[in-house]
């Protein structure tokens, strides 16, 4: 027979579940990802860097993004963050948009990581293509490495 401390002990297990429950259920606050800065570390000191001089592929967005620099953590680099002044619409941002590579933020990727590899390297390496064959799985290995270019991951 349990005693009378197990009993509380035992009510006060369930208690302290229930409040976990209830934790757990609570939605958490959305987040945009519209608005949300891309960083990528760079192999250079903070100060090599420049807003208004950076490489080709940030230039050409010009004044639709804002840039920001800073040291990375533990002297590893310097931290290139970028994202849009204005977010893009919804209609831009949809899924058909995403899958036909006319999302902007798929442009805004790719200009960040291309001008991490100029800053880093002086040029932008591209992967070789796959060496697929002509079947159902060489034309799914394909077409993912196509459409990793405008994300960065398939």
């Amino acid at each position: 027979m349990l005693g009378r401390k197990s009993l509380w002990m035992a009510a006060a297990g369930l208690a302290g579940a229930a409040v976990a429950v209830r934790k757990a259920r609570t939605p958490r606050p959305a987040t945009d990802s519209a608005d949300r800065w891309l960083a990528v570390t760079v192999n250079c000191a903070p100060q090599e860097l420049q807003i208004d001089k950076l490489p080709t592929p940030l230039q050409e967005l010009g004044d639709n993004i804002e840039t920001r620099i800073s040291a990375a953590p533990a002297d590893r680099g310097t931290e290139l963050a970028v994202r849009f002044k204005e977010p893009p619409s919804d209609l831009a941002r949809s899924v058909p948009a995403r899958l036909a590579g006319q999302d902007p933020r798929q442009d805004l990727r790719r200009a960040l990581r291309e001008a991490k590899s100029l800053l880093e390297t002086g040029e932008v390496l591209v992967p070789d293509e796959p060496t697929t064959h002509d079947t159902p799985g060489g034309k799914v290995v394909g077409l993912l490495s196509r459409r990793a270019g405008g994300e960065g991951v398939l």
